[in-house]
């Protein structure tokens, strides 16, 4: 599979497209106001506690405050706390954590209250951002993520991706994970890790150590909420976590941040540093690779399909709706049964792509064709199980129910992305109504008596909308005979397809436009 990245930069946002031979898949939005991205760490002050929620609020520097329920502190919460004590007072053992001996296993059932007082520094997390009207959800599981490796801080625990199947290989990285292992920390083996040499996990370790050791000399004397140590931008991120072998080209519009990925790409994959390419041509890189057209066709609340099948998109505050439409799709010589189930196939292929395009999270159900036969359901679920693994983001799908209802959970760290595909009516300026054609007639005359009377117009010809050149021609005192022998000259009047109903033009006896 040939993937590809199209990153246009602007002023005030950048624009991340992912294709995947040529189709558009993933898009991405980040605005450079953003304080707070995924994966941030921020140091917090506890603004408030709610006892009926078992949940505080955490005023981390930003307009909105944090919301952190117990259950997210995490086990080791109360070895950050210790270390976040150590850390703010200048103490630099806990640079390495060799020496450093952690605190008991947070209690599952237990009461926020006991743990945090109001006015108390705490180390979290950025989990989700801000959606809506929410402020950004946190975590008290600090973790650091890198190309190969997830560093998790207190926990001597090794965990290998459950995508990597093989048990050799498992067995294989658990060994090299040990022996460059720190003391007390934890250590995640991401997908991409496999087959992967020592030196390539060792050095992806080193650098998330190093992050690590720069956090704690920040927390030295820090005053007041704010940012400890920024997750990368949306680009590095994305191409942190999707770079693989087919990955083959990169064009980018702004030479910073082509020198962002370069610099980036040196670090986690050498390689693979030529594949950045800065784009100079005048034609916006969305509209040269196509990617602006996508957009047009996959946003929008239809979205149509090959074959005549087409989809209705909801977005409500609580879910996401999908509505599959058959649309004229017909096959000769197909049932009904079998005709539901092509259809129903064709449309999981799309509303998988859909999830992933819009970044779509939360509970979202699909309307499928009713389909009678219990094999035909089966297989349909086998189908979207199957295009949903290509989706990098947690979900769960449930088989057809006896109503032909699909339910699928989707992770939701970040607002669904909505692009208007709609524009303002040219004709109404977007209130629905236009001017009667008895006013573009009288605007007509008036024009016309202005070239006779003032520019003694003798031959003129009008054009047109079809339906006010019909009008102004019917009939045998027609309008333009009244006003060929009112304003004493000779007029044609044309009719043009292409202009809309308020359009006109005159033009001279040379063939000259008037330019009125």
């Amino acid at each position: 599979m040939e993937k590809e990245l199209i990153i246009s930069s602007s002023a005030d946002e950048v624009r991340i497209a992912m294709l995947e031979d040529k189709q558009l898949v993933e898009l991405h939005k980040e605005k450079k106001s953003n304080h707070f991205a995924v994966g941030d760490v921020v140091l917090g002050r506890v603004r408030k506690i709610m006892p009926g929620l078992n949940a505080a609020f955490i005023d981390i520097g930003d307009e909105k405050d944090g919301f952190v329920h117990y259950l997210d502190l995490g086990p080791q919460f109360n070895s950050f706390s210790k270390y976040l004590r150590l850390a703010m007072n200048g103490d630099q053992s806990v640079r390495t954590l060799k020496n450093f001996n952690p605190e008991p296993i947070f209690e599952k059932n237990g009461n926020l209250s006991e743990c945090m007082k109001v006015g108390q520094y705490v180390l979290t997390q950025i989990a989700k951002e801000p959606i809506s009207t929410k402020g950004p959800k946190l975590s008290g599981e600090v973790s650091f993520a890198g190309r190969y490796l997830v560093l998790t801080p207190f926990s001597n625990k090794i965990s290998i991706s459950q995508k990597i199947k093989s048990s050799e290989e498992r067995n294989r990285l658990r060994r090299l994970i040990l022996s460059i292992r720190p003391e007390n920390f934890g250590l995640i083996v991401r997908t991409v890790a496999e087959g992967k040499s020592v030196a390539e996990l060792d050095s992806d370790l080193r650098q998330l150590m190093e992050k690590w050791e720069r956090m704690t000399l920040k927390l030295k004397n820090v005053n007041g909420p704010q940012m400890i140590e920024s997750e990368l931008g949306t680009t590095s991120a994305l191409l942190r976590d999707v770079l693989t072998d087919d990955f083959n080209t990169i064009y980018c519009d702004s030479e910073e941040v082509c020198n962002e990925l370069r610099g980036y790409l040196r670090t986690i994959a050498p390689d693979k540093v030529d594949i950045v390419k800065h784009y100079k041509l005048s034609t916006p890189i969305f509209e040269q690779f196509g990617v602006q057209r996508e957009i047009r066709r996959a946003f929008g609340r239809i979205v149509t399909i090959r074959s005549g099948i087409y989809l209705y998109v909801e977005h409500t505050e609580a879910m996401h709706v999908i509505d599959v439409n058959s649309g004229n799709h017909i096959k000769a010589g197909t049932g009904q049964e079998d005709t539901a189930l092509q259809v129903n196939i064709e449309s999981a292929k799309e509303i998988a792509r859909q999830l992933r395009l819009r970044d779509m999270g939360g509970i979202v159900i699909v309307d499928f064709v009713d389909m009678q036969k219990a094999e035909h359901r089966r297989e349909l679920f086998e189908v979207m199980s199957a295009e949903m693994k290509k989706d990098k983001a947690r979900h769960t799908i449930l088989p057809l129910s006896k109503f032909g209802l699909m339910q699928i959970t989707r992770q939701r760290v970040r607002p669904a992305i909505e692009v208007d595909v709609q524009e303002k009516c040219p004709f109404c300026d977007g209130t629905g109504t236009i001017k009667s054609s008895l006013v573009v007639v009288d605007e007509i005359e008036s024009n016309l008596r202005y070239l006779s009377s003032s520019q003694n117009a003798s031959r003129l010809t009008v054009e047109t909308h079809p339906y006010i050149q019909a009008y102004l021609t019917k009939g045998l005192r027609s309008i333009r005979r009244q006003w060929q022998k009112k304003y004493r000259m000779r007029l044609t009047i044309k009719p043009v397809e292409k202009y809309n109903l308020l359009e006109f033009r005159f033009f001279d006896s040379a063939g000259e436009v008037i330019e009125l």
